[in-house]
């Protein structure tokens, strides 16, 4: 099952049209949206496996599940920055954002640079996308070291003023991610927090409190710990 018929057609067999319009309401929206769900996009991914030009097939399609599974299957190693570029265009939801962030984008070479870069672009989904990733970096590679995360601390404190909801919702998940990482980060990100939280913003005070309250908790403190 590796073309893009085949693929397609399994994909409108597991589709919710029903479910649709309860999903946007928690702002999963998007054209020609079939309302897969993301196990059932995951159990695709895995019978497909890696595709790269699959992938880019898929992407092409502008269906939000198929761009989902396109990212599942998609090779990291085959990614090209211009490729990134022309994907993080196309982010017109938080779930094509994040799904991408953390199947694919994470594992390039380039997503330490693309954070820097999208930081300081204007686009909604395109910002979060810097957020996310600086989230899923810290989340899944271990072998990152501390001064990475070190040096994205300033670029959340730069942009913790924004106060679109899913920008800033972004900048948060980043901070807490890396504050979990381990004490010695968790101790920078509470520095990091602090200090948004004497910013003269809505969003960046928000920030901060719900970063601190992770951060500080009996929970994250315990597990650091050990």
């Amino acid at each position: 099952m590796n073309t893009i018929e085949e693929v397609m057609r399994e994909l409108e067999s597991k589709g919710q049209p029903g479910q649709i319009e309860g999903m946007a309401r928690f702002g999963i929206t998007g054209d020609k949206r079939l309302g897969v769900k993301v196990p059932d996009m995951r159990a695709l991914a895995k019978k497909i496996k890696k595709d790269h030009e699959l992938a880019l097939d898929l992407w092409k399609t502008g269906i939000p599940d198929a761009m989902i599974v396109a990212s599942m299957i998609d090779d990291p190693q085959l990614v090209t920055e211009a490729q990134m570029e022309e994907w993080v265009k196309d982010f017109q939801s938080w779930d094509v954002c994040d799904q991408v962030c953390m199947n694919l984008f994470d594992k390039t070479p380039f997503a330490v640079k693309k954070i820097k870069e999208w930081s300081h672009r204007d686009e909604e989904f395109v910002k979060r996308g810097a957020f996310a990733l600086i989230a899923c970096v810290a989340w899944h590679d271990k072998t990152a070291s501390d001064d990475v995360f070190i040096d994205l601390l300033p670029i959340i404190k730069r942009e913790s003023t924004d106060d679109r909801n899913f920008v800033k919702k972004a900048v948060n998940w980043a901070l807490r991610h890396i504050g979990k990482r381990n004490k010695a980060l968790n101790k920078a990100a509470l520095k990091a927090a602090y200090e948004i939280k004497g910013i003269d913003s809505k969003a960046a005070r928000w920030i901060a409190a719900d970063a601190i309250r992770e951060l500080e908790s009996a929970a994250i403190q315990t597990r650091l710990k050990k």
